[in-house]
């Protein structure tokens, strides 16, 4: 159904979240700024988590007024995503029934990749 790639500079993710720090809060749920137990995750796994929500939404046609908290990335060994309210209903609208993730992050960028597929096709 559909296809997206994002790339974030953490120099400039860095920035932007030291200028405006409330920023995480709005683009990221507590359990996505957290790991398992609990501890604050490194600012590069929260750029990667960014990139995984960009993708997400270029692979569904980057449609106006989706939520950054509907798209919610799970980490349990392989990147997940977890949609729900306006990403759930863009999603819905395009057939979307199953989510492809992959994500990297090494040196100064982070990268994702995201498929988004109807299975029953």
């Amino acid at each position: 159904m559909g296809i997206g790639v994002d790339v974030v500079d953490l120099a400039r993710f860095a920035g932007v979240v030291e200028r405006t720090p409330e920023i995480v809060n709005r683009l990221f749920t507590h359990a996505e700024q957290h790991s398992a137990e609990g501890h604050e995750l490194p600012l590069m796994s929260l750029a990667g988590r960014f990139a995984v929500k960009e993708a997400v939404a270029k692979a569904l046609g980057a449609p106006a007024g989706m939520d950054w908290h509907d798209c919610e990335v799970t980490n349990g060994g392989q990147p997940k995503v977890k949609v729900s309210g306006t990403v759930a209903a863009v999603a819905d609208l395009l057939g979307v029934t199953t989510w492809h993730v992959s994500l990297s992050h090494d040196g100064p960028v982070a990268i994702a990749y995201v498929i988004a597929e109807d299975r029953n096709i």
